[in-house]
């Protein structure tokens, strides 16, 4: 390893060139980047001395000219002197270390401008006063300039270039105002002096370098004998560092500097932290680990292996740095000394591990065990600090849908959207994250402002529920929100997370698109549900079950057509349970099958009673389709019951196809192979897919309800849909229903829009068996249900 300090004495030539001694260039061998530091590091120790002298020589200047001057322009460059000399003497200031560093190109550079600006102005009075006065005063002033030029000489010994520049302006200012006066001899003895002071100055200044240059090749041997015995010690490290007792990089070995990705010379006597810190350096916004550092180095304590995140030219890095403080011969402290790895790589490994346990992957979110982490944190926030915190539970409504209709890459990009709309709506101190499937929740530190919660809960549900573009299909879902307040509604993480779920439960049985919070009634409500489970399970046994006929007519005719099977059910325990309460839950537990094929064997005996042509209609659930023995089920029914398959027609809804779509539609086909009828009930409602009209021939098209009465108001939205079903219908030889006729109006408007059969209250509410086949001994079945 060569040695890229300082300049080795017997490396530089045995005369110092006079134009590196003055600056203008740099040979190729020595470092004279170092030695240009010891150059400028004596300005600012004579700072003081330099602008004590100008004040004076400004001085005899106006007290010369005040007589024959205006005051204005006097005072105006004395302003302008002193402006000059204050900034070049805080510039100075900076170079007081510069003997123990390498001085830049920039700030050679900035020197020389002040030294230049210091010469110019030192000029007028020569070019400018001068003509306002007689010979005397012209020589006093020659007198002060040539003063200051020989100060200039002496003092900047080291800086030939700021009295060469000083002292070549300031004495050709002076000549040229003695030949314009015709005082040649003057001229000519400004001429030599000018010489002399510059000559000299230049030879000071190689006497001054050789000196310093000898003397900093003997501490500079030391120095790198140190360094390599250190690094041969620490082998395993990337880099020697080193900083002086102001935490400024000195002695920067090549690896370091690769590192930092920067030439020795550049980054010589730069702060550390500056180095280090990139863009944060002008913010003063610094990465913890910054600021753990800074802490050590200011404390002037041994530190090892702390890990540091540094900003290297826009990108970031992990060094995993050691050191310890250095004194001198007296005990004083004169900086740190230690090694350095760059661990990026590792960093990153650890951190991608550690992400993937505690992020979601598709959506970027904390998943659930971050999120019981962070659950658990404000808990024991709200316990020290006497406040609360709050945990939100988010269900997505319709998801399921989209997501096996569509397909598993459309629903993730749905999620990735829900996930981009939930980070936009949260404030400081709240944590959303995703729980798995269409589960998400929010984790809020600080709830002692309730309102705060239920704001949230609204904007989540607003916000979620807008559409969704993905490949060109518009989406909708929705969102139910369950909340608990802790440790009111739960001293443990445990208890608060379930008391979230039981309320996102009651907000889901409400219809959705709710937010509901947590009360302790809602036990009792689960442990019902519990109960009425428990009773579902045996109803069939105890014979609690009925079926309700409401009868679909001829929209000309108005004559009965058909019959849909409505099943009741009338519990011993619980009384009459409505069917959208017992029907999800039949679903949830599988029951819907058994309940299903006594429905269907009871519904197929009750229709054998009624005229042959009319038909019964049964609806079937998801469930129920992907029973591999559910065609054989039908088929049993129909021969135990003697009923012909064309009477039989099955309704389904678009949701049997999203969880196994093949295995319901071969079932169906099955079905129509056999003679039976298959209804596609609640047609329009927000996931119609014209490819289920192409794949499979529908006997019916049900028009859902929520059109029907929209047609009837004239809204255009309704009116469209419907024709466009219609059409849909006939084209591919179809029959339509539209279901929830309740009014005059409505019907009218449904025989002009050209559908062929109607449902709804207008001509009958769902009827027992009995009263159902009374209806076939009426003309017209309109006047009956008047009746």
């Amino acid at each position: 390893m060569t040695n890229p300090i300082a300049p080795e004495p017997d490396a530089l030539p045995a005369k110092l060139p006079i134009l590196a001694v003055i600056g203008l260039r740099d040979p190729a061998e020595g470092d004279w980047g170092r030695l240009r530091g010891l150059q400028y590091s004596s300005l600012a120790k004579l700072t003081f001395a330099r602008l004590v002298a100008h004040a004076m020589a400004a001085l005899l200047v106006v007290q010369t000219y005040a007589g024959e001057v205006h005051v204005a322009f006097l005072v105006g460059w004395m302003a302008l002197l002193v402006g000059v000399l204050i900034s070049g003497a805080r510039f100075d200031r900076t170079l007081i270390d510069a003997d123990r560093r390498r001085v830049s190109r920039q700030e050679m550079h900035r020197q020389t401008i002040s030294s230049l600006f210091v010469a110019l102005i030192w000029a007028i009075p020569m070019l400018v006063f001068s003509p306002f006065g007689d010979q005397a005063q012209r020589m006093t002033l020659w007198t002060v300039l040539a003063m200051l030029m020989t100060g200039m000489a002496v003092t900047f010994a080291a800086m030939p270039m700021a009295t060469v520049m000083f002292g070549g302006i300031v004495g050709l200012s002076g000549v040229a105002a003695f030949l314009f006066w015709g005082e040649y001899i003057a001229a000519a003895v400004a001429v030599a002096f000018v010489l002399i002071v510059s000559v000299g100055g230049v030879e000071a200044a190689r006497t001054f370098l050789g000196a310093r240059v000898a003397e900093a090749g003997m501490a500079e041997k030391a120095e790198v004998v140190s360094l390599l015995l250190r690094e041969f010690e620490e082998g395993d490290a990337d880099w020697l560092w080193q900083v002086d007792a102001n935490r400024r990089v000195r002695s920067v070995s090549p690896r370091f500097a690769f590192a930092l990705g920067e030439d020795p010379e550049d980054v010589d006597g730069k702060p550390l932290i500056q180095l280090v810190a990139g863009p944060a350096w002008d913010s003063g916004h610094f990465h913890s680990s910054l600021h753990d550092l800074a802490e050590r180095l200011k404390r002037r304590e041994s530190f090892s292996n702390l890990l540091v995140r540094v900003s290297l030219h826009g990108g970031y890095r992990w060094w995993e740095l050691s050191a310890s403080p250095k004194f001198d011969e007296n005990g004083t402290f004169v900086g740190f000394r230690g090694v350095g790895s760059d661990v990026t790589e590792q960093r990153e490994s650890a951190e991608k591990i550690a992400y993937l346990a505690r992020y979601d992957t598709l959506t970027g979110l904390p998943n659930r065990l971050m999120l019981t982490e962070a659950l658990g944190e404000a808990m024991g926030y709200a316990e020290k600090w006497r406040t609360r915190c709050a945990f939100l539970m988010i269900d997505l409504d319709r998801f399921k849908a989209i997501n096996d209709t569509l397909g598993h890459l459309v629903g993730d990009q749905l999620l990735a959207l829900v996930s981009d709309r939930l980070k936009l709506i949260m404030q400081e101190g709240e944590v959303c994250g995703r729980l798995g499937g269409d589960e998400f929740a929010v984790v809020i530190r600080d709830a002692a402002d309730e309102a705060r919660v239920t704001d949230l809960s609204v904007a989540i549900i607003s916000t979620l529920s807008q559409p969704y573009e993905i490949d060109h299909h518009m989406l909708y879902v929705g969102a139910s929100v369950g909340s608990a307040i802790g440790p009111r509604d739960g001293s443990t993480v445990e208890t608060l997370l379930r008391n979230a779920d039981l309320a996102l439960y009651r907000a889901k049985d409400e219809g959705g698109g709710r937010h509901c919070t947590y009360e302790p009634s809602l036990h009792a409500h689960a442990e019902e549900r519990r109960k009425l489970e428990f009773s579902l399970r045996h109803a069939l046994e105890r014979n609690e079950f009925s079926l309700m006929y409401q009868p679909v007519v001829d929209a000309t005719t108005e004559q009965v057509l058909s019959f849909e099977a409505l099943i009741r059910w009338n519990s011993t325990e619980h009384g009459f349970v409505s069917p959208a309460k017992f029907i999800p839950l039949a679903e949830d537990t599988r029951l819907i099958v058994p309940i299903g094929d006594w429905v269907l064997r009871t519904a197929c005996a009750e229709a054998r009673n009624w005229p042959e042509h009319v038909k019964i209609a049964v609806n079937v659930s998801g469930e129920q389709l992907l029973d591999p023995y559910f065609a054989e089920t039908v088929v049993g029914a129909l021969a135990s019951t003697g009923l012909s398959p064309h009477r039989l027609e099955i309704e389904v809804t678009e949701s049997i196809f999203v969880r196994d779509g093949t295995t319901a539609q071969m079932t169906l086909e099955n079905l129509m192979g056999i003679g039976c009828g298959v209804a596609l009930d609640d047609f329009g409602t927000g996931y119609s897919s014209l490819g289920y009209l192409r794949k499979m021939r529908f006997s019916t098209i049900k028009v859902d309800r929520s059109f029907v009465q929209g047609a009837a108001k004239d809204n255009p939205e309704s009116l469209a849909i419907v024709r466009a079903v219609v059409a849909m219908a006939d084209a591919l030889e179809m029959s339509t229903t539209a279901e929830g006729v309740e009014t005059e109006a409505e019907l009218e408007c449904i025989r002009r829009l050209g559908a062929k059969k109607i449902q709804g209250y207008y001509f009958g509410r769902p009827m027992n068996r009995t009263d159902a086949l009374a209806l076939f001994g009426q003309t017209r079945f309109k006047e009956r249900a008047a009746g």
